[in-house]
């Protein structure tokens, strides 16, 4: 009797509730590491922008230099952002609309802040960056295969057959729970965050405290783009992850010393990065509290293993050099912090996204043609590998 009551339940809510009404499909723009980077107008200003779509968001951001180009009127505010390297106080801009292909989403307030590090990063002008004042609103799909995002009103929507589905616990951010196993199994809560454009980070202090990785097991410095800059961190692998009913292998991870306890361990260990969610196609249904993921045809793509040791930006139209990690493969390939790359192989395209491509193959030599003191060099890179 009770489980008729429950089923009559739920047809009659299921009645109740119109059907998710398809507002938009446009396609997205994808960057290295599986960043989606939505375009946009504001207002009725006349340039397209670029935003950056980050479940990791609490919010929503328009760029320092955006708004001060448009001289959008800021107000201040004894509010802070927080996010991986630091806690910085806001200012807003509050009120606006941003237009995309057949959508507009009014009453938006802009947090501000400085993101000319991702601008370096990717070799794209980042304006803003998109997140959970959007994502609310509506039912949002996300195919990696068509690279086309689709908009829903909130309803009755028809999921995949396929797939599965995550319940996170979430105030701004989703919080999902995952199964990692190394030298022994955990099951952590990591925020859910297409705008890392990484695979897992995990706090240090979870590997101190839980001895989830081997002691012994080998890592490597790399260097990451934050909130506030740049931040050091060791980059390993994990022998095995769950995401929902999918389980993968030797997943590459960085391990960040989390000084300001940014993430909220222990409540919260570290993130999934937009480069193990690319697998999948999502749905976020913020208004029903879940994501629901479709393995797609990137599920069986090879993680990204590769390490040279070097961190290069696109800066003043060059793709610089700018540090180098001691006993790396680029240190003894002779390269220098200050180098301009000028190709890579036959690729002369100045294109840091084409090039971050060029650099992910293990045991591959690489010829880099580099310009140092306006001096043309040659330079063999052999690419090194985590696992090894």
């Amino acid at each position: 009797m009770c489980l008729l009551l429950l089923c009559g339940k739920l047809v009659a809510q299921e009645k109740s509730f119109p059907p998710a009404r398809l507002l938009t499909s446009f396609h997205f723009e994808q960057l290295s590491g599986g960043i989606i980077v939505l375009h946009a107008t504001l207002n009725n200003l006349p340039d397209t922008l670029n935003f950056i779509l980050d479940s990791g968001s609490g919010g929503i951001s328009l760029d320092t230099l955006t708004a001060l180009y448009y001289r959008l009127p800021l107000e201040p505010s004894d509010r802070t952002v927080r996010g991986i390297g630091g806690i910085k106080p806001i200012h807003y801009y509050k009120n606006g609309t941003l237009h995309f292909p057949g959508l507009d989403v009014e009453h938006l307030d802009f947090h501000i802040n400085d993101y000319e590090i991702l601008t370096s990063v990717y070799g794209l002008r980042v304006d803003g960056i998109i997140g959970y004042s959007f994502l609310r609103r509506y039912i949002v799909g996300l195919d990696f295969d068509k690279q086309l995002i689709s908009v829903y009103t909130p309803g009755v929507y028809k999921y995949p057959k396929s797939g599965t589905v995550l319940n996170p616990a979430f105030a701004s951010i989703p919080i999902t729970k995952h199964q990692v196993q190394d030298e022994k199994t955990s099951l952590l809560n990591l925020y859910f965050d297409t705008g890392a454009g990484l695979c897992v980070l995990m706090s240090e202090q979870l590997m101190k405290d839980s001895a989830l990785l081997s002691k012994n097991k080998k890592s490597v410095n790399t260097q990451v783009e934050g909130l506030i800059g740049k931040i050091n961190m060791r980059l390993t692998t994990i022998k095995k992850m769950r995401i929902g009913k999918y389980r993968f292998s030797k997943v590459p991870i960085h391990v960040y010393n989390d000084s300001l306890n940014v993430l909220g361990y222990p409540s919260v260990a570290g993130l999934l990065g937009s480069d193990l969610l690319r697998r999948f196609n999502i749905v976020f249904n913020y208004p029903e509290r879940l994501i629901h993921l479709t393995p797609n045809s990137h599920m069986n793509d090879a993680f990204d293993y590769s390490y040279t040791g070097m961190n290069y930006y696109f800066i003043d139209g060059k793709v610089l050099i700018t540090e180098i990690q001691q006993g790396s493969p680029a240190e003894q390939a002779g390269l220098m912090p200050g180098d301009v790359i000028f190709g890579i192989e036959n690729n002369f395209s100045n294109n840091i996204n084409q090039y971050k491509l060029l650099l992910q193959h293990p045991g591959q030599k690489l010829r880099i043609l580099i310009f140092r003191n306006t001096v043309p060099h040659m330079i063999e890179l052999k690419v090194g590998s985590i696992l090894k």
